[in-house]
């Protein structure tokens, strides 16, 4: 009988098939209505099974969100204007995500913006960027050091608050993040630093006399080097820029002359010059160590 032995049954996994031997199987099936329904009833049973609908939307997530994390996903601090607000622009038009720390920052209706309020100083404001970004976007790839405070004093006239609040905000909060960020990155294998320090502590100027942003972002330049000797065996990258005086909105625009007389070249940076060096050695992988001065020629010499 048909039934008894699906063999008999035309097997619909076959791959090789003489056409003309089969004719008659077909001749007999297609006239019978109960071979018809055996045959039918086999080719269920011993085809091969067929995913579900929801396994196949359950594999189809998978794969999108196999997608979405092997998108870069950068960290940048000090996020919410001048130079970090253009270095958020930037990394999204290179269709990064981007974690954007800073003390008070606008919300993004970008999906692939994670705003970060807090202060960089406290390690729970690092603790839960680096683990929002992890949870939202499942890697951590590069970290810009960016939050920064310049104070302009005579030694002598330094208060205990404005040591405290430079201490914190550009070595404390650099501290924390990049510890955290740096722990990431080693699971991974792969990584880039990127601190922003300052040409003054290349070239002392009498006329800005600024011995903790020389304290300061001196110990990062070293701390730079530091971390690339240590990391790179591990694939972590650790570099600098040291600009300039830079236009931000930090610097009214009536002191755009004087502070642009102080550079070789006679002018003031843009942002745009940043950013642009930053994202250079984002690309330059046999880059690590290495300060990039972004100064108008001041670290040459006047």
């Amino acid at each position: 009988m048909l039934a008894s032995n699906p063999r008999n049954v035309f097997d619909i996994n076959a791959t090789l098939l003489d056409l003309d031997a089969m004719a008659p199987v077909f001749e007999r099936l297609f006239n019978d209505k109960t071979a018809i329904r055996l045959w039918l009833a086999n080719l269920i049973l011993y085809s091969p099974p067929r995913p579900w609908p929801a396994k196949l939307e359950r594999r189809s997530a998978e794969r999108r969100s196999t997608m979405s994390s092997e998108r870069k996903v950068a960290v940048i601090t000090g996020a919410s204007q001048g130079i970090g607000a253009a270095l958020v622009k930037a990394y999204r038009d290179r269709s990064y995500r981007v974690v954007a720390i800073a003390r008070s920052i606008r919300s993004s209706n970008d999906d692939d913006i994670l705003d970060v309020p807090g202060d960089i100083a406290d390690r729970k404001t690092a603790q839960r960027a680096i683990s929002e970004g992890l949870g939202r976007f499942g890697r951590i790839d590069t970290l810009v050091n960016n939050a920064g405070t310049f104070i302009v004093k005579p030694f002598t006239q330094y208060s205990e608050s404005d040591y405290a609040a430079i201490i914190g905000v550009n070595l404390t909060g650099f501290f924390h993040v990049t510890q955290l960020a740096i722990a990431e990155m080693e699971r991974r294998g792969s990584g880039h630093i990127v601190q922003i320090t300052t040409s003054l502590i290349d070239h002392a100027n009498s006329n800005v006399p600024s011995v903790l942003a020389s304290l300061t972002k001196g110990g990062l330049a070293a701390a730079t080097k530091s971390l690339a000797i240590e990391y790179a065996a591990r694939g972590i990258r650790v570099n600098a820029v040291a600009p300039g005086v830079i236009k931000t909105p930090m610097h009214p625009v009536a002191t755009y002359a004087q502070l642009g007389a102080m550079h070789p070249v006679g002018h003031m940076g843009e942002i745009s010059d940043i950013v642009g060096a930053i994202l250079y050695l984002e690309t330059a992988t046999f880059v690590t160590g290495e300060t990039v001065h972004v100064d108008g020629g001041q670290s040459a010499g006047r």
